[in-house]
């Protein structure tokens, strides 16, 4: 019989031994307390998640994916993670990917026993064609899902970078992959359910990762989005604003910026920061490697 005893997700939380009997304020109240509890073991494992980082840019910069495979919780995080790429960073749908034990169907109805089957995970990595420029980064609270083991394992025999997310100290996946990120939260308010404070830790690691991938791949300027695609009236209104923040220009130099530059937001800052017209624009983007500061210095360095 499978032992669960020695993972902390899975034991219970003395303060929240009479949940059945708290009031929506005591529920509330000690569900924020324990939250404390995420950044805390987050900040141990910092170092950890610099070095994921590092490798998830050096991969986007190589032409190669972020692959997040996880089951559960674990799984619908790291799917949402992905989906939320393009739109935020301008990048296509291939580049972040989200695997799910289960498929695409598990994300909004649970089959919770796809996770068992390990070679579900390596069939379902493999149908990707891993090479050795992606990242794969499994994701599992307890650190033992045997999805996320055949994924990791296949991972690693394409060459992959390999990292493992899990909230239980020495997990399995840890072991399986070449950098392991463990944050450990302690036990749940609800005794098991680790789409809690596991969950939310998770989360937070794998915002760090996609973020500094991107900042890393020249999808960012300053703090600023400059590779927002704009796919409603919203998103049209925040490259506008982009482009007035990185340039201090009025609403109307931006839009015409926008609309020399087919509404690419980094061409038009650059274009406006040098001076210059679309075509030179993205000249100089490209030979910065589409970073836009760096595109800044060595017009000024010229």
């Amino acid at each position: 019989m499978l032992d669960l005893t020695k993972l902390t997700t899975e034991q219970r939380n003395p303060k929240t031994m009479e949940l059945d009997s708290f009031t929506p304020l005591e529920i509330a109240t000690v569900m924020n307390e324990e939250s404390n509890n995420v950044i805390k073991a987050i900040d141990e494992v910092l170092p950890q998640v610099a070095r994921a980082i590092e490798w998830a840019g050096e991969s986007l910069n190589a032409g190669g994916r972020i692959i997040y495979v996880g089951a559960g919780t674990s799984g619908r995080l790291g799917v949402l993670d992905a989906v939320e790429c393009p739109p935020t960073f301008g990048v296509s749908y291939d580049t972040v990917v989200g695997l799910i034990a289960g498929g695409e169907g598990a994300f909004v109805k649970a089959a919770e026993g796809a996770e068992d089957k390990a070679d579900a995970g390596e069939a379902d990595l493999a149908a990707l064609a891993p090479e050795a420029r992606d990242i794969v980064i499994g994701i599992a609270a307890s650190g033992r899902t045997p999805y996320v083991v055949g994924a990791l394992r296949r991972a690693k025999a394409a060459g992959c970078h390999t990292v493992a997310i899990a909230c239980n100290r020495e997990s399995v996946i840890g072991g399986e992959a070449e950098l392991a990120i463990e944050p450990v939260t302690g036990p749940e308010v609800l005794t098991g359910s680790t789409r809690l404070k596991a969950g939310t830790a998770q989360k937070l690691v794998l915002n760090m990762i996609s973020t500094g991938a991107m900042v890393a791949a020249g999808k960012v300027y300053q703090n600023l989005m400059v590779d927002v695609r704009q796919s409603n009236e919203k998103l049209r209104v925040r490259a506008q604003n982009i482009v007035m923040m990185a340039t201090e220009c009025t609403r109307e130099q931006a839009a015409e910026a926008l609309a020399a530059c087919n509404d690419h937001v980094k061409g038009a800052i650059t274009m406006l920061l040098l001076g210059c017209d679309a075509a030179a624009a993205e000249s100089a983007l490209e030979d910065a490697h589409g970073h836009v500061r760096a595109a800044v210095e060595a017009h000024a360095q010229a």
